[in-house]
């Protein structure tokens, strides 16, 4: 029995050193079978050139094409006025706004009407007696025919007279109309100061009336965007979504350029047109004027560019793959941002362009292309 004691701890000793070497003999087996891929994961794609229009936006203030500071232009008693000649109201060209009293000035119409009876009448006494003494001086000594004798001054002036009344009947008629005080062109009336029975004097202003017939924006281009104005950008269309509850968007002419850049912003300034804003005449949606609104029309078009999302473009840097699958950069030149994209151009292999790169890329580093984006996740997690 002694003997077994010296055995057994023996025995347990050399069992346990021959298990260790035997795991280790298997994990040294399993690190040289399985070889650790440590190159980067990528996923490229292949774009192709286009070409693409351009789309500038913009903002401004809907504002009425004019504004009429309305003014009587005879004197008179306000007789009665247009139920939409109030403030807010919707008038039409040529539409009564307010009558003053008439009857002075149709006494004033008959009297011009009379007047010019007269002078007719006078006008054609003096041409009779021209004539009997045009007669009388065939018969008579040449040095003795005179145009006193003749009444050539006398004609003229029954003919001065006869002139002198048809404009003062033509005044009289143009008072008489103006009685009747009309709308300019559709309006829309901001206020009214006058009321029935009241007295107004010839020039004082008695409303304030808005153009309806045209609404105008005022709207700034910004100095890079100028560049990217199409020859053919005055009487272009242009979509204007006001920025109201309804949201509504109608369509508009650029009308002009204002011909300024201003000195603070370096923009330049347009101004675009909307027919009939509060839709008289149509059934478009109404616009109003205060009303901001975002402007959208479009530009040039940039011919053979690549779109690219900005994250790829790191100081004009874009990175492809070589045949070797090696990262490789190339310069391009930015043409423009659009939607979170880069307008591109440049030299460089469309066909392996680095969509998703590395932390640290650089020229020459070799990298795992992974076909998907789920591979990729994939990857990126074990």
């Amino acid at each position: 029995m002694k003997w077994m004691r010296i055995a057994l701890p023996v025995g347990v000793f050399i069992a346990g050193y021959l298990g260790m070497k035997g795991i280790e003999a298997s994990a040294s087996d399993s690190a040289i079978k399985e070889e650790v891929d440590t190159r980067p994961t990528v996923t490229i794609e292949s774009l192709s050139p286009e070409d693409v229009r351009v789309r500038l936006t913009s903002y401004g203030e809907i504002t009425p094409l004019e504004t009429t500071n309305l003014a009587a232009q005879v004197s008179g008693e306000v007789e009665s006025w247009n139920p939409k000649f109030v403030s807010g109201g919707l008038v039409r060209r040529g539409e009564t706004l307010f009558s003053i009293e008439q009857d002075a000035y149709e006494a004033a119409l008959l009297l011009a009407e009379a007047n010019l009876a007269s002078a007719k009448a006078q006008l054609i006494q003096e041409e009779a007696q021209a004539d009997v003494a045009a007669r009388e001086a065939k018969t008579m000594p040449d040095a003795r025919v005179t145009d006193l004798y003749l009444r050539k001054p006398q004609v003229m002036s029954a003919q001065a007279g006869v002139k002198s009344a048809e404009a003062q009947l033509k005044i009289a008629k143009r008072d008489l109309d103006n009685c009747k005080v009309k709308a300019p062109y559709d309006a829309l009336i901001v206020s009214r100061n006058i009321s029935t029975g009241d007295y107004v004097t010839q020039g004082s202003p008695v409303a304030v009336l808005n153009n309806i017939e045209y609404a105008e924006i005022t709207f700034p281009v910004a100095g890079f965007d100028r560049l990217f104005l199409a020859d053919n950008t005055i009487g272009s269309d242009i979509a204007i979504e006001v920025d109201d509850v309804q949201g509504a968007t109608v369509k508009g002419t650029i009308h002009r350029d204002t011909g300024v850049i201003d000195n603070n912003t370096r923009m330049s300034y347009f101004v675009a047109r909307i027919e009939d804003p509060y839709a008289i005449n149509t059934t478009k949606p109404i616009v109003k004027f205060g009303s901001y609104s975002t402007i959208s029309f479009e530009g040039k078009t940039l011919s053979d560019v690549y779109r690219v999302p900005q994250e790829l473009v790191t100081n004009r840097k874009l990175w492809t793959l070589d045949e070797d699958n090696k990262l490789t950069s190339h310069k391009v030149k930015v043409i423009r941002e659009e939607n979170g994209d880069f307008l591109i151009q440049g030299e460089f292999n469309a066909s392996k362009v680095v969509m998703t790169l590395p932390e640290y890329p650089q020229n020459g580093m070799a990298v795992k292309v992974i076909e998907n984006s789920s591979d990729l996740v994939t990857a990126q997690t074990n």
